[in-house]
């Protein structure tokens, strides 16, 4: 299976993109087939300098390498296959060749309608509550007439003759049996006045001529099928299969967007995401596996993904199903590898962190916090600087920790601590010892640790008491307890 991502260099690569991208990667990988990447630039007001750059690093960091057509190399663009080229801007001649096919055959005519004439006839159509369609003036035009004013070089486009009285039917392979109606189908502009083929065309063409075998995009694409269905039929060629994915959404169902919505694959690369998570958040927008299992590497997604299991509606892409995946992957790390990709980044802010030769047992003891690597710093900040917990940090409500009661419980665990061993400074023991307070005093064991944790971390969220404490030895924490023990006194 031959299978293809075709974006516009408009700009960054948008999840939609992503997930089109994704899909179609899937589908050649389980075939073992082919997967090509290919620019459509055909709309050069709108290309924008480093968009094609910017969207294969994207697909680079989410582990989606092309296996033909345009890729990066060492940074550079390259094209690569023997079905090239694969920028649309350099193949015009091809279409401008597929256009004059079309023309002789009388499945396309010439149009000499000035834009201002054609935005009255819209005006006209929507004030008198009709789809707006191009009423077929220059259809009527006779060949002298026609040919006369290409000869004079009048500026004219190429439209589609669209059979009104058919009806243009196919098989989604998402939506199933799809058909439409010849008459509620524009008679498109295939080639434009200045030479450059319509997206219409221009993937028609390039479609067949690259073998592609299945056409992967959003459903906003689904009306204009019938159109290119007849380009496949007046240019003599087979079609390729069409499906045409749900439009993604906001939680409260309008389509997602940049005014309330990061949309762009940068932006989530940016703050920090892992490409395992993002990657598997955006295999599920839309498509289930039938099974509980929500966590999927990559060779796990080639293997289970279906057309046939993706939706019809709109997928929410929901960040807060985003932010548990990439919990998810976080803990997935071994500690190792977790100590190692943070390490820089608390090495920054904390510089003795890089000669720290326990660094690994102490990030340990976040990784089941943290959701961005860039959370590291803070919390473990109480490790490379003396925390300052505030007297309503220490005291807390919720774990019934008054202020009344607070300097006995402080003062308790300074006194328990204080007799415990040096060498036999554990989390077991602590957790026994500290136990054995509570009950002789009549608390909770919450009243108890959480002071402790407040008092040695600073923070209102860490790793727990027990953990805290044996990580920092002995002396540090009686220091930090009689530290708290005379904030109070103050």
């Amino acid at each position: 299976m031959r299978t293809r991502f075709a974006p516009s260099p408009t700009g960054y690569l948008h999840v939609g993109g992503l997930r089109t991208a994704l899909s179609a990667y899937l589908l050649a990988k389980q075939s073992k087939g082919t997967f090509v990447v290919r620019i459509e630039d055909t709309d050069q007001e709108r290309s924008v300098p480093g968009a094609v750059e910017n969207m294969l690093t994207a697909l680079h960091w989410a582990g989606i390498h092309p296996d033909e057509g345009v890729m990066l190399e060492k940074g550079l663009i390259t094209q690569k296959g023997a079905h090239g080229p694969y920028i649309q801007s350099e193949r015009l001649e091809l279409y401008r060749r597929s256009a004059q096919e079309l023309l002789k055959s009388g499945h396309a005519y010439a149009c000499f309608c000035s834009p201002e004439r054609l935005e009255k006839m819209r005006s006209e159509q929507e004030a008198r509550k009709q789809a707006p369609m191009y009423d077929r003036t220059c259809m009527k035009l006779k060949d002298e007439e026609v040919q006369r004013r290409i000869a004079a070089g009048e500026s004219h486009v190429l439209r589609l003759k669209v059979p009104r009285n058919e009806i243009i039917a196919y098989e989604d392979e998402i939506r199933g049996p799809m058909s439409f109606q010849g008459h509620t189908i524009d008679d498109q502009v295939l080639l434009k006045s200045d030479g450059f083929p319509t997206y219409h065309l221009a993937h028609v063409v390039d479609d067949h001529f690259m073998d592609i075998s299945v056409v992967i995009r959003g459903e906003e694409w689904l009306s204009s099928t019938p159109k290119h269905l007849l380009l496949f039929q007046y240019l003599g060629w087979k079609p390729p299969c069409y499906a045409h994915v749900p439009l993604l959404l906001n939680k409260d169902r309008t389509k997602l967007s940049k005014r309330n919505s990061a949309v762009s694959v940068e932006e989530y690369i940016a703050k920090g995401y892992l490409p395992e998570a993002f990657l598997n958040f955006i295999a599920l927008l839309g498509w289930n596996p039938g099974t509980t299992q929500e966590i999927f590497t990559l060779g796990e997604l080639i293997e289970t993904f279906s057309l046939e299991r993706m939706q019809k509606a709109g997928a929410i892409f929901d960040t807060e199903k985003l932010d548990w995946l990439q919990g998810q992957w976080i803990r997935k790390l071994s500690a190792p590898e977790f100590a190692k990709r943070i390490l820089p980044i608390v090495a920054e802010r904390f510089s003795p962190a890089s000669r720290d030769k326990n660094f690994e047992a102490k990030a340990k003891l976040i990784q089941e916090r943290v959701t961005f690597f860039s959370e590291a710093p803070s919390l473990l900040s109480f490790f490379y600087e003396e925390p300052a917990p505030s007297i309503d940090l220490l005291a807390n409500a919720k774990q019934k920790v008054s202020r009344e009661i607070l300097p006995k419980i402080l003062e308790g665990l300074s006194s328990t601590l204080e007799s415990i061993l040096t060498d036999e400074w554990t989390e077991s023991i602590l957790a026994e010892t500290l136990k054995k307070l509570a009950e002789e005093n009549g608390w909770k064991i919450g009243q108890v640790l959480w002071p402790l944790r407040a008092a040695l971390t600073g923070l209102p969220y860490s790793p727990g008491a027990y953990e805290v404490a044996a990580a920092l030895g002995k002396d540090v924490t009686i220091a930090r307890l009689e530290a708290a023990k005379q904030l109070i006194t103050q």
